[in-house]
């Protein structure tokens, strides 16, 4: 389900958890303005940051995943980069790990030229 090759975007307010497919892929199209089809991971928080959905795209339908604590809270943070998460955030989010200070220390890369 979750691949560090997939695109993840969060919504940047407070969701309402009682949303499912459609009304959750209403809000990535209309609000996010994004491709709805386009396999990305698309998370929603809830106001109190107790639950996470995170909405894909499988190539013949949509997952969704629902997460809620019972204890503690998500980190709902503003992306630098629009709705962009990467996916090394997602999981720090997911498993309660503050993410404003964390740093990313440079790695190899390869990278094509043509």
């Amino acid at each position: 389900m979750l691949e560090s090759s997939r695109q993840y975007y969060l919504y940047d307010q407070p969701c309402d958890m009682r949303k499912s497919f459609n009304t959750l892929g209403a809000l990535v199209s209309g609000q996010m303005k994004l491709e709805l089809l386009s396999g990305a991971g698309f998370v929603f928080i809830n106001k109190r940051r107790t639950h996470l959905k995170l909405l894909m795209w499988e190539g013949d339908g949509f997952s969704l995943y629902y997460k809620r604590l019972e204890r503690g809270t998500f980190e709902h943070p503003q992306s630098e980069h629009g709705f962009e998460l990467s996916y090394e955030k997602l999981l720090l989010i997911l498993r309660g790990i503050k993410t404003d200070k964390i740093v990313k220390r440079k790695r190899f890369s390869l990278v094509s030229t043509g």
